[in-house]
């Protein structure tokens, strides 16, 4: 019997940022998920940027120890950034199982099917960010800003439906039966994204049962405290700026994740980065999503992992300098 890999974090500084970049499982007519061919192979993966030196200080006065001030601000340190990578079924069962484990402290990572990329041991206070990403059709890639807590009337690909949120009090006394809704079109990202898996548009939603009305479905319980749409405090305007800067310009923000699993891990991921957050224990984990298309249409999976490492990059360096959070962020109700 062939041994596993020991996971080993090779030359890994203490100080280095921590971030999880998942992809998905197979679904439909993808055995191997665009995503996932993207992000396997950076696993492990060590990536470095360099940071000023900040001057110490005493009293507030700049100790100098007899440098030039200039020289001492201009000088930089190089800071290092490991990866770890996981894999997620695509189904909304896995989301719910693992998602809240990536923000546990220390975080949980569900076991390592491939010999080849076994599990990292992560780090005891958590991740500084969590990069999901999937893939949407043909096109640029998309950077999401915004997960959404209802409206998944799309099966996943075991069949299977998200669970039904409850509604409020006050939608049931002036709307349908209490978990219910009116049946609600696919979006045009909805629409999109199912005719480019080959499914009948309409093929994978709930159907009412005995002419009644189709559930609210989407992250119930356990999530009640939380609005209906969170936005991630990684500022995406600037991030798709800096990439276009540096070549890549096939990229844009997008509003609609689609509400079908990538929406559903995006919106997961930051409730539970702000469940953490909030009870303040570890890292204040930041969360974004990043929609790739199929391969080849038009990038290649070395483009889409480039992209990857650039916005992490980009990402690492605005949390060491402060300045990558945007003034927008979800909020938790008490």
């Amino acid at each position: 019997m062939p041994v596993a890999p020991t996971p080993v974090l090779k030359n890994v500084e203490k100080d280095a940022f921590r971030v999880l970049v998942t992809g998905f499982g197979p679904f439909a007519h993808y055995k191997d998920n665009p995503s996932w061919l993207a992000v396997q192979p950076l696993h492990n993966k060590i990536l470095t940027f360099d940071c000023p030196v900040v001057p110490a200080t005493a009293n507030e006065d700049v100790v100098m120890d007899g440098t030039d001030e200039s020289e001492a601000i201009s000088e930089t340190t190089p800071r290092q950034i490991h990866i770890t990578t996981c894999k997620i079924p695509t189904t909304y069962e896995a989301v719910l199982s693992v998602v809240p484990l990536f923000h546990a402290r220390p975080p949980v990572l569900p076991e390592s099917q491939d010999p080849n990329y076994p599990n990292l041991p992560p780090h005891e206070d958590g991740f500084d960010l969590c990069l999901h990403v999937g893939v949407a059709g043909r096109g640029p890639l998309r950077v999401e800003r915004v997960g959404h807590k209802k409206g998944y009337n799309m099966k996943d690909a075991s069949g299977k439906l998200a669970p039904i949120v409850p509604v409020s009090i006050s939608t049931e006394e002036s709307g349908p039966a209490a978990g219910a809704s009116d049946p609600i079109p696919p979006s045009e990202v909805q629409r999109a994204e199912m005719e480019r898996l080959g499914y009948d548009p309409f093929g994978r939603l709930e159907d009412p049962v005995d002419g009644g009305d189709i559930p609210t479905r989407g992250l119930g319980k356990g999530y009640e405290a939380f609005d209906d749409e969170i936005h991630t405090d990684i500022d995406a305007l600037k991030l798709v700026h800096f990439l276009k800067e540096t070549g890549f310009e096939d990229i844009y923000t997008s509003m609609d994740a689609g509400h079908y699993l990538c929406d559903y891990i995006y919106y997961c991921s930051l409730a539970e980065a702000k469940r953490a957050n909030r009870n303040e224990v570890g890292k204040n984990t930041k969360v974004l999503f990043l929609h790739c298309p199929p391969v080849n249409q038009p990038h290649s999976t070395q483009e889409v992992s480039d992209a990857i490492m650039k916005t992490v990059t980009w990402i690492c360096t605005g949390l060491q300098s402060g300045e990558a959070l945007s003034t927008v962020a979800g909020h938790v109700s008490n």
